[in-house]
């Protein structure tokens, strides 16, 4: 039987997790990235790393699982947003 689930829930993991996992990947990416955030601001970033992440190893056939495998794709997907805006702030 095959189960959907919502946006913001992923199996094993659940809301909180995704909180979880979105604060660590956005202040890990924070910390790569030498940028100085707040943890809304990592909160938020790890979470829109997560979709650029899955999306990311979904394109290249990469599969990932467990609370490890999200936290390593959300890093990931959080570092190039956050490459990606730097880039555009030293065009302008």
């Amino acid at each position: 039987m095959t189960e959907t689930y919502g946006i913001f829930y992923s199996p094993g993991i659940g809301f909180f997790g995704l909180l979880l996992i979105g604060f660590l990947a956005g202040w890990i990416a924070e910390r790569t990235m030498n940028r100085h955030h707040g943890a809304l601001t990592n909160i938020l970033v790890g979470i829109a790393g997560s979709f650029v992440g899955g999306t990311l190893a979904n394109l290249v056939g990469v599969q990932f699982y467990g609370f490890f495998g999200s936290l390593i794709v959300a890093t990931i997907g959080a570092i190039v947003i956050l490459w990606v805006f730097g880039r555009a702030e030293r065009k302008v």
